[in-house]
């Protein structure tokens, strides 16, 4: 990142602290941490991902309108881009992820770049889930992985 102010805000949700970095133009990371680990200086577009991170949470809120900065490699970013697609209660495996994206053997590549998502919750990296059905691999860990997808409706309560 350049010199550009960065600003960060805390979310205590239910799948514990949430942790939102973003600049005056863009987020640039949403992630979970053990609590608050600096000052919060929230600016305008932090304040608004902390308002609809909450709405996600209290059921108001299934898609997110907010201007992201996505910075990884060309491969992860069009990775990135097509989980954004992926619709609330729905789920894509790292296969069909690799297909949709014209590179039906990377699902290995795929992975690896779900894992190195920056924008937890609002980069749906937690709706990608294996060929079998299972859930695997998730930075959160996979209770909060099995918490969202059920939260969304695509697992059972």
């Amino acid at each position: 990142m350049s010199s550009e102010a960065r600003y960060c805000g805390y979310l205590e949700s239910p799948i514990g602290w949430i942790e939102i970095i973003g600049s005056e133009k863009s987020i640039l990371s949403v992630d979970y941490v053990d609590e608050p680990q600096e000052q919060s200086t929230e600016s305008a577009l932090v304040n608004m991902a902390l308002k609809q991170l909450s709405e996600y949470f209290q059921d108001t809120r299934k898609i997110f309108d907010l201007r992201l900065c996505l910075a990884g490699t060309d491969f992860q970013r069009e990775v990135w881009n097509h989980l954004l697609q992926i619709p609330f209660g729905q789920a894509a495996t790292y296969h069909e992820v690799a297909e949709r994206i014209g590179k039906p053997k990377a699902v290995r590549a795929v992975g690896a770049a779900n894992g190195r998502n920056p924008i937890s919750i609002i980069v749906p990296c937690h709706r990608v889930i294996g060929s079998d059905g299972s859930l695997t691999g998730y930075g959160g860990g996979l209770w909060r992985k099995k918490w969202l997808l059920k939260h969304e409706g695509f697992l059972a309560k």
